[in-house]
């Protein structure tokens, strides 16, 4: 633990926290004693007495104390937690409060003793001459001593209350493991929702606008081909509308297949990265070895994952070759996408990177990357696929 100086603000905050803490604890275990006849009352105070301890735990200590599930606070274990703490505050606020008063009041005193034979203090019964310099020295060297210590006091009694607070006003270990475990399945329902989100855009694009694209350029490559006796703009006008067409119907056939293409549907993984494989500018030499496919989920993050790479490799790169390899490990989906370009490649410099980073950290999935300057690349990812 860090020892404050007694002139910096931690000292400062530390002291107020545990002077502060004891007229504070008086009021709420006050109010709370009388409630506890009635349980049903004290039920619906405890969540706003507890939140006076949270602000001040938050403003001298820079501390958050999370709150506790409003579920909870139904349950009689939650309850009579947060209930004794408020009862018993006072039993910790009222000793920790003498001490470090005592030792800043004492330590000042003893520090200004000095002044005693500028003043000429007439001695007292049972107090030593403080005209006399050697027990003024004394005095001070005690003072000094009392205001070096007083900071760390503050510090430890500030920790011991903030240990408390967190064990007995905070939400206990079951009600986080319940907590995380809410978080997980609304996680996982989100991602489930959004990918089958994705897959029906691609379907809606697919069976809709592909095709109506598709009927069109057919259209107009046909009236290009027979009507040759129109007027040289007006065939101009339709070559250059089919042309258009056919291009946007390559842009949407590549904004499908990035979205969830079908065959990842239809024959999984291997099937979907072959076609992203075969498409790619720079050679890639693919192994994928699965024994069963992943869930749609992991399998939609793992091509998601792979096509980025690759577009990455053939934009920024340089890479004369590539290489793909995706493997099962019992309850891990194991990706690793190499290739031998300039390197360099980072996370803050968007190339792409943060975003498949982001999408793997999603379904608790890790990405490494290895990317020295002059190469090669390696993104190794493991997905769960439990």
């Amino acid at each position: 633990m860090k020892v404050p100086r007694p002139w910096s603000a931690r000292a400062w905050l530390d002291t107020a926290h545990v002077i502060t803490g004891l007229p504070v604890a008086a009021v709420l275990a006050s109010a709370t004693l009388p409630l506890v006849l009635f349980p049903g009352t004290l039920r619906r105070a405890l969540p706003w007495l507890t939140r006076v301890q949270r602000s001040r735990f938050a403003a001298f200590q820079s501390a958050r104390i999370p709150p506790v599930p409003v579920a909870a606070h139904w349950r009689t274990l939650s309850l009579w937690r947060q209930t004794g703490y408020h009862v018993l505050s006072p039993l910790v606020s009222l000793p920790a409060a003498v001490l470090v008063s005592t030792a800043w009041g004492a330590g000042l005193v003893g520090v200004l003793s000095f002044l005693a034979p500028v003043m000429n203090p007439p001695p007292l019964v049972f107090t030593p001459d403080l005209r006399d310099p050697a027990v003024t020295g004394v005095y001070v060297l005690a003072g000094v001593v009392l205001l070096a210590l007083a900071p760390l006091l503050a510090r430890a009694m500030a920790a011991l209350d903030l240990a408390i607070a967190r064990a007995l006003l905070g939400p206990s270990r079951k009600e986080l493991d319940e907590r995380i475990e809410t978080l997980t399945e609304s996680r996982a329902g989100v991602i489930d929702a959004a990918d089958a989100e994705r897959r029906r855009i691609e379907r809606d694009l697919h069976d809709g606008a592909q095709q109506r694209l598709v009927s069109l350029a057919l259209n107009l490559g046909l009236a290009r081909a027979t009507l040759t006796d129109l007027p040289e703009p007006a065939r101009q006008a339709i070559e250059q509308a089919h042309e258009e067409s056919k291009q946007a119907l390559r842009e949407l056939r590549d904004l499908v297949r990035g979205l969830h293409p079908a065959v990842l549907n239809d024959q999984g993984l291997d099937a979907a990265l072959s076609g992203v494989a075969a498409r790619a500018p720079v050679p890639v030499r693919l192994d994928v070895g699965l024994d069963r496919r992943p869930s749609p989920t992991i399998e939609a993050v793992a091509f998601f994952v792979v096509s980025e790479a690759l577009t990455n490799i053939a934009k920024h790169a340089a890479a004369t070759r590539a290489e793909v390899s995706v493997r099962r490990e019992r309850d891990r989906l194991l990706l690793l996408v190499y290739d031998d370009g300039c390197g360099g490649a980072t996370m803050e410099r968007g190339t792409g990177l943060r975003g498949l980073a982001q999408r793997v950290e999603a379904v608790d999935g890790t990405l490494k990357l290895s990317s020295p300057l002059g190469g090669p690349t390696t993104i190794e990812v493991e997905l769960p696929c439990a």
